[in-house]
Order: C-alpha cells, then sequence, then structure tokens
C-alpha cells in the first residue's frame, strides 16, 4: 500500500503508483489497469474522490514530471537487482529506494548538499579496513567472468576452500593462466558482496547542439577484497555492446576513489544546454 511519513517527509509508491498520478495531473482518465493502484492511493489520502492529489505530493511530482538530472543505480547483490536513484528538479531534490520483495520504493525529499552523501549511502559506501591482494588490476575477457559467475550457483554447501577452488578451475578452464590474476579474480567472485552501476542523465549539448548526455562508472564491493572499478567495460554498457570477446578490465580502488567517483557524475553548470535568449 502507498503510503505516507509525516515525521521524515517521506512516501512509499510503486511504479502503477507514479502512473495513475501521471494520469491525473494530465487530467486523463486513469486506465482500467490501474484501478487497483488508483483505489490505493485514494485510500491512502493522497488522492481524492475526484482524483485530485494531496498538496503535499505536489513537490514530488512536479520533480518527477520534469527532471533537471536523473541518477540511477542498479545494484545486484544476493536478494537480486534492485533500483534507486535521485531525482534532481527546479527546486526539489528527491531520492527514492527500493527494497527487496517490494514493489513500493522509498521517495524522501533531500538537502542539495546532501546529494553525494545519499548516493554513496545508496550502495553502502564504507571506509573499511581490507586486506591485500596479489595485484590491484585484472585483465581479462568477459567470457571468462561469466564462467566464474556461473559457478556461484552451485557454491552453497562447500567449505569457503572448496567453493574458491571450483571458481579458480572455472577460470583456469576459460583461458585465465596468469596466477596473480587468477587467484585474485576467483577471491572477488567468491567473495563479492555486491555489484552496482551508477549513472547520470541530463539535456545537455554536443558542440553547441542540445543532446541528451549520459555518463556512468560500475563498481564491484567485494568486502575486506575492497572496492573494484570496472573500467571495461566502461559505462554506460548499451544492449547488445558486450559479448565473450569484450575485455574486462578490474582496478581496485578505495572509499575516497569511489566517492570521487560518485561526485564526478554530477554534470557542471556548464555541461547543460543552453537556454535561447528571449528578444528583449
Amino acid at each position: 500500500m502507498p503510503s505516507y511519513d509525516s515525521t521524515r517527509g517521506r512516501f512509499r509508491l510503486a511504479e502503477s503508483h507514479l502512473a495513475v498520478l501521471g494520469h491525473r495531473t494530465e487530467g486523463e482518465e486513469v486506465p482500467p489497469e490501474l484501478a487497483e493502484a488508483d483505489r490505493e492511493l485514494r485510500e491512502a489520502g493522497l488522492t481524492d474522490h475526484e482524483g485530485n492529489l494531496d498538496l503535499l505530493l505536489s513537490p514530488l511530482v512536479s520533480t518527477l514530471r520534469a527532471p533537471a538530472v536523473v541518477l540511477h543505480v542498479e545494484a545486484l547483490g544476493e536478494h537480486g537487482t534492485l533500483h534507486h536513484g535521485v531525482t534532481i528538479g527546479d527546486g526539489y531534490v528527491y531520492s527514492h529506494e527500493s527494497w527487496p520483495g517490494s514493489a513500493e520504493s522509498e521517495y524522501v525529499r533531500l538537502e542539495p548538499k546532501m546529494l553525494v552523501w545519499a548516493l554513496a549511502r545508496m550502495v553502502n559506501l564504507q571506509a573499511e579496513d581490507t586486506v591485500d591482494v596479489a595485484t590491484p588490476v585484472i585483465e581479462t575477457t568477459m567470457a571468462v567472468l561469466d564462467a566464474g559467475l556461473d559457478t556461484l550457483d552451485g557454491l552453497p554447501g562447500l567449505t569457503a576452500e572448496e567453493g574458491l577452488e571450483r571458481v579458480t578451475d572455472a577460470l583456469r578452464a576459460a583461458g585465465l593462466t596468469r596466477r596473480p590474476q587468477l587467484g585474485t579474480l576467483a577471491r572477488l567472485i567468491a567473495g563479492m558482496r555486491s555489484s552496482w552501476r551508477m549513472t547520470a542523465a541530463w539535456q545537455g549539448h554536443d558542440e553547441g547542439t542540445p543532446a541528451a548526455r549520459v555518463r556512468g562508472f560500475a563498481v564491484w564491493d567485494c568486502g575486506p577484497l575492497g572496492y573494484w572499478h570496472r573500467e571495461l567495460p566502461a559505462e554506460p554498457v548499451l544492449p547488445g555492446q558486450v559479448d565473450d570477446t569484450t575485455a574486462l578490465k578490474l582496478v581496485r580502488a578505495d572509499a575516497k576513489e569511489v566517492w570521487q567517483m560518485i561526485t564526478g557524475l554530477l554534470p557542471s553548470v556548464e555541461e547543460f544546454a543552453r537556454t535561447p535568449q528571449q528578444p528583449a
């Protein structure tokens, strides 16, 4: 059910609820497939029987409908893929975070100066102590990575040593034979806590011509083994752009470097499309 928490100014809304709000804002009829979501919004007091939005929703809806910058986080962990992010609008900034097994996300208004902190929290960025590894750089192919990842479903029930040996054998069979990289990549795959990618999109310009702009980066969170920046394939990765022969490059990074990568996603004033000057 959608809901509102007045103590923290936060909403819980699913995509279906946002779709209803979009139709209501445009003065359109809500389609039959969204009737249940429409009813839930009324029962939660977020719309009335005529479909008018509660005033508390206005800043959120206006921000989502006319974003200046959209930051998206796709995080893959033990419970599947989760989607989080931040939307920057004209005067408001809202974050949204999903929860495993729930169709609803939590939407919260942010102070702009807390933006990077909020994004760092979404990926659980921690300045933890890490252990030494044989090499801080791994270069191989996506086929080798896929071979290692394919072993993960068979690791439960094995000892840590047995699991690591199985991953190592799969990587070696796929063609990774350089000992330092083989051992390190096997440990990373077996000990991976999560992997995530973060992208920013906005209306910018290409040599003065208005154009959509996107940039991003991807990271493996391997717990005590540290953070690993996936330099190749570089984000943003488009559908069909990666195959077995695509180069994979992982570079170890500390929490401070990851924080700087997050900060670097945000577009500067000069990167936005220029508004045409109005005649006097």
